[in-house]
């Protein structure tokens, strides 16, 4: 959408011109100066928060002065900036034209007063200047605090030089190249090799850069051209305006959700990496990285540590947040759950939702808090992965299920489609291991007993360790278990994940899904019963003993009591707390608030439709009242937005999701409407709908997946999963100068020579 002017007589748009546009400021005192100025009686009643939201002026109603252009990227106000320059008498030549933007017209009284305050300001600013001409040292001062003072040689070299730097540190971790280079043991004695960073820097020097050659020639030959104390300031420096330039998209969007996904190893620490979601001006969902917090064991201190550093060191606003998803490894989930309850205590609009990117059966048994079902799914993922480690080894599954499955090679070729996928994501992942277990045993179990030699000890070795896992009755039995009980919240979870009316009607289904289990655990003795019978035939299938877990019988020490039979036990230990977890789960992450919400998607053109337009949002829509710019008119907007579309024409189709409904040409003359559905469209359970604009989340998997954990740095995954946000260099340089130094760091004495080639 092209951005306005709104001074009275300025016609300028920003797709007719390369000007720079300006938002009204929040803080009221300087927006009502710019309101004052502009002379727009209609603009006096609105908010400084409308005013920024909305308007815009255009960069000629300012002094040049007023404008710092820091870069070709970017072009900024100082932070006192008063627009100043304005037409307000061409209209007069015209006088019975309409005019969108009217002129106030002023009263003798404020012409009058207008006139005394600017002859104050003249006054003023004569007695400054000659207060300047009588004392040239404060003249200086003041020139030094407008930064007016012209750089001298010295620091143009300086700033050149931390330029370079600062080049190599952003395409070292855009190209994802580590910083240091060869391990210290594998360096024969007495030949000194740099690190990655010193290779490049020397690189750039003997191609002929003036400015390092320069400093090269001038220094010491045994010192460093940048410690590892000031690369990693710089590369701070680097992460901090990476990350500013997507923080202040958010920040203008208003309203955003925050996502964190698998806790990962980086350096040999653990971190959470953390997405946001939000709504760019163009009216796209968006899902982008924004870096990793250092993880803590200590649930409420993580708690604590994730606040301060959204708020205080990334300036997020959380009053404005309006969802928080965690997807986490099975372990880490309760401990997340902490951090949501804190972050609800404060902001109660930061609803708590499942994520789209994970199915609710893999977020929900992640969390389910028994052993036993955190190994199998450790289990399971490692077979998987196995199998994805050669297509050899995928070609040899392929060719055990085709003689399993010769009687029915429609499910047989269905499994081999499965199998070539990351299927433990899936909604009926349980259910596809359990037709699989067969294969996967026999595979696993040619594969370590080849008589030819096909496949090297790594492998064999392998594949010995996770036949032994697979074929443990434990295992068998908690795949069972968690098959059937999940069968319950498939359909369910499945259509959370799918249409925007999918969504809205799963909503509804929630009770329905809750009174079946709630079923399960009043006749738990029945359900289980036929569980453990149907763990036993697949035991049997698979000739494994049936037996209770060996931890189990040392941790009695033989004093087994005698109708403790294997049945009861997973019962008690598997069965009974994993549909109680389920139920409970459900009931926390579907709260009344987050069903609320749900219920608004009834906004949507298409599920207004299948409701034939009989749908009434005003109730639910009452807990974002404060997020409407219009409340008071809400019930009367919504009104017309129903008619717009029950009366709309035949060759019209119905906006079926909320990113066709927001790109509707006539969108923003429902402000409500807008505003509502920008709200739920960033709901972490609401799925992005064009794949381009999830690159954060799929750019952080190709790092972690393409990286050595032990050459991992937070600071560079932020630059190349960013890779394509403009950097702006003189704004690093400016900021590293003002943090740490008037000058750049000198090279420092190293005992290792750097060789002058």
């Amino acid at each position: 959408m092209p951005n306005f002017c709104a001074a009275p007589n300025c016609t300028r748009k920003s797709t007719q011109s390369d000007l720079a546009f300006f938002r009204f400021p929040r803080d009221p005192a300087r927006c009502q100066k710019w309101v004052e100025n502009c002379r727009r009686a209609d603009l006096e009643d609105k908010t400084p928060d409308q005013l920024n939201k909305h308007y815009r002026l255009c960069a000629k109603h300012f002094e040049t002065s007023m404008i710092c252009r820091t870069s070709p990227y970017r072009t900024v106000l100082r932070d006192n900036a008063i627009p100043t320059i304005f037409d307000l008498t061409s209209h007069l030549n015209n006088p019975h034209s309409r005019h969108r933007k009217r002129i106030k017209e002023l009263s003798e009284d404020e012409i009058r007063s207008l006139k005394q305050k600017k002859i104050e300001e003249t006054s003023e600013q004569e007695q400054e200047t000659n207060s300047n001409a009588q004392n040239p040292s404060a003249e200086a001062v003041n020139q030094q605090d407008g930064n007016v003072l012209p750089l001298t040689l010295e620091e143009k070299e300086n700033k050149e030089y931390l330029k370079s730097l600062f080049e190599i540190l952003i395409l070292m971790g855009k190209q994802n190249i580590p910083l240091d280079g060869h391990e210290a043991d594998e360096i024969p004695k007495g030949l000194f090799a740099p690190d990655n960073f010193q290779a490049l820097l020397e690189c750039r020097i003997n191609s002929g850069e003036e400015v390092l050659r320069n400093r090269f020639e001038t220094t010491a030959v045994n010192t460093l051209f940048c410690s590892k104390a000031q690369q990693r300031q710089m590369l701070e420096i680097c992460e901090s305006c990476i990350r500013e330039e997507t923080l202040r998209e958010v920040r203008d969007s208003h309203f955003f959700s925050i996502i964190t996904d698998n806790v990962v190893d980086i350096a040999g620490e653990e971190h959470l990496p953390v997405l946001v979601r939000f709504v760019d001006e163009a009216h796209n969902l968006r899902e982008e990285f924004v870096g990793f917090l250092p993880y803590e064991a200590d649930a409420e201190i993580l708690a604590v540590k994730f606040h301060t550093t959204i708020t205080e060191k990334w300036g997020l606003n959380m009053e404005y947040c309006r969802g928080q998803a965690y997807i986490v490894s099975s372990g880490f989930s309760s401990k997340m759950k902490v951090v949501a309850s804190r972050l609800l205590e404060k902001y109660p609009q930061a609803i708590y939702t499942l994520c789209s990117s994970c199915a609710l059966n893999s977020w929900l048994v992640k969390s389910v808090p028994v052993i036993g079902v955190s190994v199998a799914l450790g289990t399971i993922e490692e077979v998987c992965s196995f199998f994805h480690r050669s297509p050899q080894l995928l070609l040899e599954l392929d060719n055990v299920i085709s003689v399993l499955f010769q009687n029915s090679e429609e499910r047989g070729k269905e499994l081999k489609e499965i199998c070539h996928s990351q299927w433990t994501g899936r909604h009926d992942a349980f259910e596809i291991l359990v037709d699989l277990l067969q294969a996967l045993v026999l595979c696993l179990d040619g594969i370590n007993s080849d008589t030819n030699i096909r496949w090297n000890n790594c492998i064999a070795g392998r594949a010995f360790v996770l036949c032994s896992a697979v074929t443990d009755f434990d295992f068998i039995v908690t795949v069972v278990v968690l098959k059937n009980v999940l069968s319950f919240t498939r359909a369910f979870g499945k259509n959370l994940q799918g249409q925007t009316s999918d969504v809205y009607f799963a909503a509804g289904s929630l009770t329905a899904v809750l009174h079946s289990l709630n079923e399960v655990m009043e006749n738990i003795e029945v359900y289980h019963e036929f569980w453990f019978e149907e763990a036993t035939n697949l035991a049997t299938k698979l000739d494994i003993q049936m037996k209770l877990p060996g931890k189990f019988w040392r941790s009695q020490q033989g004093n087994l009591e005698p109708q403790l039979t294997s049945e009861n036990y997973y019962k008690d230990t598997l069965s009974v707390p994993t549909v109680e977890h389920i139920i409970q789960e459900l009931k926390d992450i579907f709260s009344e608030q987050h069903l609320k919400a749900l219920k608004c998607l009834s906004l949507v053109p298409s599920v207004m439709g299948q409701l034939k337009f009989n749908t009434s949002e005003e109730l639910d829509a009452e807990m974002y009242r404060s997020d409407l710019p219009n409340p008071d008119t809400l019930a009367a907007e919504l009104h017309c937005w129903r008619i717009k579309w029950k009366h709309r024409g035949k060759d019209i189709d119905l906006p079926s999701t909320i990113y066709e409904a927001l790109h509707l040409p006539d969108i923003k003359f429902f402000p409500n409407v807008y505003a509502l559905l920008k709200v739920l469209c960033i709901l972490p359970v609401m799925k992005v709908e064009k794949a381009r604009y999830e690159n954060g989340r799929k750019r952080l998997k190709a790092y972690l997946r393409n990286t050595l954990t032990d050459q991992r740095s937070s600071n560079l995954a932020l630059l190349n999963i960013n890779f394509d946000i403009k950097h702006d260099l003189d704004l690093m340089v400016d900021t590293y100068i003002k943090l740490y130094t008037n000058k750049p760091e000198l090279p420092t004495n190293n005992s290792e020579t750097i060789e002058n080639t």
